[in-house]
């Protein structure tokens, strides 16, 4: 079983960068512990009656319409007329769409009294019926962010170690991605690797809401120790564009990403004296074998220009793209291919699907790495480095990022200590 460490950290009201300096100023205190339920925080129009129990769900189906739902639930056309036409706010109803939530509250008298539609993840509409009488108003609930550490060692795979360590699948795919640039997470991955994360739990009214941000993780792979920290320099919470940077202020982001789609296994790996499975005869395979799904997304794996995207006997589908300082990255057998010849890519964009086309045995990705018309290992090759940030920001993040760094030390050390348990 792979060894964990998880342990909630703070509760704090989300707003932006103050939720991370309040983490600061908790690790100074090294106040670590919570209730064992979230604290929770109402606004004043919350009572009693918007317990759960009270309230009665409707999941809008295609093709339904909230006069279909009225009729269905036994409420007259005249009270939804009433409702849709009270005010600005209650016609967003006649926009609902398939998947919407609704929540309905009934009367003594079996009649609708109340109906609560959710607008966005922090506000709800609620229309209800008062002394005779209906009236709508917009109800705000603030979220809370509850910061949380966690920390595996990888038996089998990151998923396993990342579902036992509390992350959901998707946090461990945040991870990765944070990485991405210095880790081919399909290939590079060893039994024994490390990592340790803190992020963000999002809350509201008490009840999960879903998960936020990693604030600053670490991984280790083959013994070599990797960290980044979430910042952002401006610290608006509406806008939210931060990055990841290493603890001397470089961006994680890289011109190019180490494996150009995401967890599947290879079949081969970079071997100019490659035994080939369809022609029976030693070939050069002057690249790497991505084994995955028919129809797995592809991604360009930095910025370019398609300078090939065509079809042969040999490469099936395939696109080569041009990128800075004589570099070509090529991409093989593709089922469909999403870019055309002379189109400007960016990183991480879809350029093609995995599939068997050409000389392919079965469904894969073979992908090539060419630097001035000489094959590179793409795993191995080095990339220059990302740039730093300015330096009038560069003290700024290191105030900010120290603390985190410290439980990030904090948390390897211990997860070292279970790794070797």
């Amino acid at each position: 079983m792979a060894a964990v460490l998880s342990v909630a950290l703070v509760l704090a009201t989300f707003s932006g960068q103050s939720a991370s300096r309040d983490f600061e100023t908790a690790l100074a205190q090294r106040t670590l512990m919570l209730p064992d339920h979230p604290l929770a925080s109402f606004s004043a129009a919350d009572d009693l009656a918007f317990q759960p129990a009270r309230w009665e769900p409707v999941v809008v189906q295609k093709g339904q319409t909230l006069s279909g739902i009225f009729k269905q639930l036994g409420f007259s056309a005249g009270t939804l007329q009433k409702i849709i036409t009270l005010d600005k706010n209650a016609r967003k109803l006649a926009r609902i769409y398939p998947g919407a939530s609704l929540f309905l509250r009934r009367g003594s008298d079996n009649r609708l009294a109340a109906l609560k539609y959710p607008l966005s993840e922090t506000v709800d509409l609620l229309v209800e019926k008062t002394d005779g009488s209906w009236r709508s108003q917009l109800i705000t609930h603030p979220l809370e962010v509850q910061l949380e550490k966690a920390s595996g060692v990888i038996e089998s795979n990151l998923f396993a170690a990342g579902k036992a360590a509390g992350l959901s699948d998707n946090m461990v795919m945040k991870l990765a991605n944070i990485f991405g640039w210095d880790i081919d997470f399909v290939l590079d991955i060893r039994a024994g690797d490390r990592f340790s994360v803190i992020y963000e739990k999002i809350y509201k009214d008490g009840e999960f809401l879903r998960d936020g941000r990693i604030l600053a993780a670490s991984f280790t792979n083959q013994g070599e120790t990797f960290r980044s920290v979430y910042y952002d320099p401006d610290g608006d919470p509406v806008t939210d564009d931060g990055d990841y940077y290493t603890p001397e202020g470089r961006s994680m982001k890289k011109a190019f990403l180490r494996a150009p789609l995401n967890f599947s296994y290879i079949s081969s790996n970079f071997n100019p004296r490659r035994f080939h499975p369809i022609l029976k005869r030693v070939r050069p395979h002057n690249g790497i074998d991505y084994r995955a799904p028919r129809g797995t997304p592809v991604y360009a794996a930095g910025d370019g220009v398609v300078i090939r995207s065509a079809y042969n006997k040999y490469n099936g589908n395939h696109v080569f793209i041009q990128h800075p300082n004589g570099i070509v990255t090529k991409y093989l057998h593709f089922t469909k291919r999403k870019v055309r010849k002379g189109q400007r890519v960016k990183q991480g964009q879809v350029i093609g699907t995995v599939g068997s086309t050409g000389l392919a045995s079965g469904p894969h990705l073979h992908y090539e790495f060419v630097v001035n018309g000489v094959h590179r290992n793409p795993r191995t090759v080095k990339l220059p480095k990302a740039k730093p940030l300015p330096k009038a920001r560069l003290a700024d993040f290191q105030r900010f990022a120290a603390p985190l760094l410290a439980e990030l030390q904090r948390l390897d050390e211990n997860s070292q200590q279970l790794a070797r348990q």
